[in-house]
């Protein structure tokens, strides 16, 4: 990409490259460090991601444990936000700290910078910036995870990923709908759809481990740091490796519904538009909801940072290339990583292990 004389290149110390909660809370810390950054957001607003979201989500932790550093909720501490709550919330947390914000900038390409130090970014709308550092804030769920034989179902068969679910009208037809995912989005958009009378056939694994979702469990998480144990130590990994649970009231909610009808986890499809479960199968549907989980994109990653998969190579967040890092993974160094509730430690501790590496890179 060649700069025009109307946009030269932007000199900045640090880029951040999403406006989300990981991206906000390491803006905090850069400006709190006195470091001259900016922030790159693909969309027109600051957490544009939430919005895209389905209309009945809430956050699966109280306000109390949900904010981020320097700004707490405007909410109750025991409130659950809703989605939009949460939009307003970040967006009024960039507004309150009058973050470096660039908007509408998706970027298309991160390299070294070719005869100097330093990283060269490039985005659709024809900037181009120069930096030292750069953290990669742009979250985990940026391409849907849909088995391979989901591409089986007939054509008539409408399917939508959960990311871009937002409410039961999507859906066409009267007729049955399946839900595949055992976490708690599949939950909660299972019983959303529900909750119109339509049949939904929930392709739920049945081992998926529930526990309650109160303030008395948040409490404990806090007091024992379990949330914080880092993915590196023994309990780390054999929490990481366990199954996630849902949460026990929207499964008991989602069974509630007379409509609703638990098939066992998927396993493949029938000719006739039918999702087979390891209980029983569906009828044929009219649409499938895939909760089925998300996998980051980083095509425009051109540097040696990334796995053969194209995962991110990383130790607790920091890469093998100078001033690079990701931030706001799963499990990026704890369970807490990709949560509201651990977007402030881990940019302290991100933006804390840039600025101790040499300038000289």
């Amino acid at each position: 990409m060649t700069d025009s004389p109307a946009q030269p290149p932007i000199q900045t110390n640090t880029l951040v490259i999403g406006a989300g909660q990981a991206g906000l809370a390491a803006a905090y810390y850069l400006q709190q460090a006195g470091i001259d950054f900016r922030v790159l957001e693909a969309a027109s607003a600051a957490g544009a991601a939430w919005p895209a979201r389905y209309d009945s989500l809430r956050l699966f932790s109280p306000a109390w444990v949900s904010g981020l550093p320097g700004l707490p909720w405007p909410a109750k501490p025991l409130h659950y936000p809703s989605r939009d709550e949460t939009t307003a919330y970040l967006c009024s947390y960039a507004a309150h700290f009058a973050f470096p914000l660039d908007v509408n900038q998706r970027v298309t390409r991160l390299a070294a910078s070719t005869g100097r130090a330093g990283y060269t970014v490039c985005t659709a709308a024809g900037r181009t910036y120069h930096t030292r550092r750069v953290i990669i804030a742009t979250g985990p769920y940026t391409t849907p995870k849909v088995p391979a034989w989901a591409a089986e179902l007939p054509t008539a068969v409408a399917q939508l990923p959960s990311r871009d679910y937002q409410r039961p009208t999507q859906l066409p037809g009267n007729g049955p709908v399946a839900v595949v995912g055992s976490g708690n989005s599949a939950l909660q958009i299972a019983a959303d759809v529900a909750a119109t009378g339509r049949p939904v056939f929930v392709a739920f694994d049945e081992h998926t481990p529930a526990m309650p979702n109160g303030q008395l469990m948040w409490a404990g998480l806090v007091l024992t740091g379990l949330l914080g144990v880092s993915r590196h130590s023994w309990l780390g990994r054999k929490m990481r490796n366990s199954p996630e649970p849902v949460v026990s009231g929207d499964l008991k909610k989602l069974r509630g519904f007379a409509n609703a009808r638990f098939i066992g986890r998927a396993d493949g499809v029938l000719p006739t538009g039918a999702i087979r479960g390891r209980r029983e199968a569906s009828p044929p549907l009219d649409a499938v909801v895939w909760a089925t989980g998300y996998q980051p994109d980083y095509a425009w990653i051109d540097l040696p940072i990334l796995e053969v998969d194209g995962q991110p190579r990383h130790h607790r967040g920091l890469t093998e290339a100078p001033g690079v890092a990701f931030l706001g993974l799963d499990w990026l160094d704890s369970r807490r990583s990709a949560l509201l509730n651990g977007a402030g430690p881990d940019a302290k501790r991100i933006v804390a292990g840039l600025l101790q590496m040499p300038e000289c890179y």
